[in-house]
């Protein structure tokens, strides 16, 4: 059993190392994939398109679900790529436990820096939930307009927002820690601040539309809980390890166990 699971962390770090240089295949099919759903969610809309500006209104959310998570991988490789020895942040907010800093060099060339182990499981994570979260908007909110009932289309437009904000900040929270930048416990923990908050507004600017029949409301309802106790599950799984973990206190805060 432990070899069977050595080997199977060895694979998800290759794993993690080659998907730079596949990002570009991969972006491409889910540019199609987006694209295909998209275009048949459109043609299928219960609401009617009269008018290029319907057409604009109900396809545009596709569009920018599909390129969402392709620009904040490319905003982040862009803003983070160069930073060879990035800077730590000015104050500590994990402050539990003893530690002794280290100088950056001395992190980088130590045996718990960078991906491996439970960090690899928490990439590929951040990874999937880009397409989970938007396939379940595909598969559960029809494409709609202003032509539709006020609830619709006001429903269409806070869901979509949310997958395209979400799947933005998430491809930005997996650059950021396959770059081993300091600031990403930091900017997980806001997604998953924002991911909350998404969830209350969507459950408001619905119930200010007014007259969601029960059956849709009761619908949006199990969504809505569901999606917030994805992210307290995720707190719960991965903020101890955040805090306290060896890996990451030398990979993304450049100190070791004084322990150690």
């Amino acid at each position: 059993m432990r070899a069977y699971l050595a080997g199977l962390n060895m694979r998800a770090i290759r794993l993690i190392r080659a998907l730079p240089r596949k990002m570009g295949l991969v972006m491409i099919a889910w540019l199609a994939l987006i694209t295909l759903i998209g275009a048949v969610k459109v043609a299928f809309s219960p609401a009617p398109i009269l008018s290029p500006a319907d057409l604009l209104e109900t396809a545009l959310p596709y569009i920018l679900i599909a390129l969402a998570p392709i620009a904040g991988y490319r905003i982040a490789l862009a803003a983070f790529g160069t930073q060879i020895l990035p800077a730590q942040p000015t104050f500590r907010l994990a402050v539990y436990g003893q530690w002794q800093n280290l100088d950056p060099l001395r992190a980088r060339s130590h045996p718990a820096f960078g991906p491996d182990a439970f960090m690899v499981s928490l990439m590929i994570g951040m990874l999937l939930n880009i397409p989970v979260r938007t396939l379940e908007f595909l598969a559960a909110v029809p494409a709609m307009n202003h032509n539709a009932p006020e609830w619709g289309s006001t429903l269409f437009q806070v869901m979509a927002f949310d997958v395209i904000a979400m799947n933005f900040v998430y491809a930005v929270c997996f650059v950021m820690a396959l770059r081993s930048i300091p600031l990403f416990p930091r900017m997980l923990g806001f997604a998953w601040v924002l991911d909350v908050v998404m969830q209350f507004a969507i459950a408001q600017q619905i119930g200010l539309a007014g007259d969601v029949p029960p059956v849709v409301a009761t619908a949006l309802e199990d969504l809505l809980t569901g999606n917030i106790k994805k992210v307290l599950i995720s707190v719960t799984i991965w903020l101890p390890y955040l805090l306290l973990s060896e890996r990451v206190n030398v990979t993304f805060r450049a100190r070791a166990s004084a322990a150690a």
